[in-house]
């Protein structure tokens, strides 16, 4: 059901070696690929598309090329909810009022969404995955209006932790969302999201990549499984925030899926 991959690093450095292999996993998420390369907290390149990663001639050429990128995330899409249009293709992103960009990427699936439901008719596509960015827009405007200017890095990480227990209970939520500043990742199922910091001689510095399905680096480092039931925060390509583990693990439900899956066919 999908696969996340993010970097998140203290300068920027070329990703393309990891990015070939992470998109070569399309056979098993067919439905659409994508990755959004992050500048600073206003500016983000999105580039996606609803073909599967593997045999996309675009992602082919865009990857002979080299990225230069400090912090970005990407994924490809086994869909669940939304059909495989450029308008559910994830990564997505949305400004809040401050101007500042925040990016999402989903693997999961959301049963239990009421506190997402006035999203329905704001967003673009039809993803859960994109009204939970939506709702988190919202928050962090809501904070903000109440303090009377923009939230500094600890509350907006305290802000995420409120934001990701308001959804997570009955829910898959594995999250990647960015800032501009500092990458917020979470997963409540056990042995689906993992972390390694890589050092490469040519890129000495702080360099921190993410994935639901570890591959080889290239460097020798070693992934390890993200806290489960906690989000992390990561800036630089260190961790600056660990929220309290919530009581919320998801187990995989083949019935609840079954049932999703009507729902959304209207059976």
């Amino acid at each position: 059901m999908c696969e996340l991959f993010a970097v998140n690093a203290d300068r920027e450095i070329s990703p393309n070696e990891w990015l070939r292999e992470f998109f070569s996993h399309g056979e098993k998420n067919p439905h659409g690929w994508g990755m959004a390369l992050c500048y600073g907290r206003k500016a983000v390149a999105l580039e996606k598309e609803p073909v599967r990663a593997d045999r996309s001639r675009y992602l082919k050429e865009r990857l002979r090329q080299d990225i230069h990128v400090a912090a970005m995330i990407a994924h490809i899409r086994e869909a669940t909810i939304g059909t495989p249009d450029y308008c559910n293709t994830h990564p997505f992103v949305g400004r809040d009022r401050t101007g500042r960009c925040w990016t999402l990427a989903h693997n999961g699936t959301i049963f239990e969404g009421d506190v997402l439901q006035p999203f329905v008719h704001r967003q673009e596509g039809h993803t859960d995955s994109e009204r939970i960015l939506c709702y988190i827009v919202e928050e962090i405007n809501r904070k903000t209006s109440l303090l009377l200017r923009e939230l500094q890095e600890q509350e907006r990480c305290r802000c995420m932790d409120e934001i990701i227990k308001t959804i997570v209970p009955g829910n898959k939520l594995n999250l990647m969302v960015y800032d501009g500043d500092i990458l917020y990742v979470h997963t409540n199922m056990a042995d689906t999201l993992y972390s390694c910091t890589v050092n490469r001689k040519e890129e000495a510095g702080s360099v921190r990549i993410f994935a639901t399905v570890p591959f080889p680096t290239g460097t020798g480092a070693k992934w390890d499984a993200m806290p489960l039931r906690s989000l992390c925060a990561y800036k630089d390509g260190r961790q600056i925030y660990q929220g309290e583990p919530h009581p919320y693990a998801y187990l995989e439900d083949p019935e609840k899926m079954r049932y999703l899956y009507m729902m959304f066919a209207g059976l």
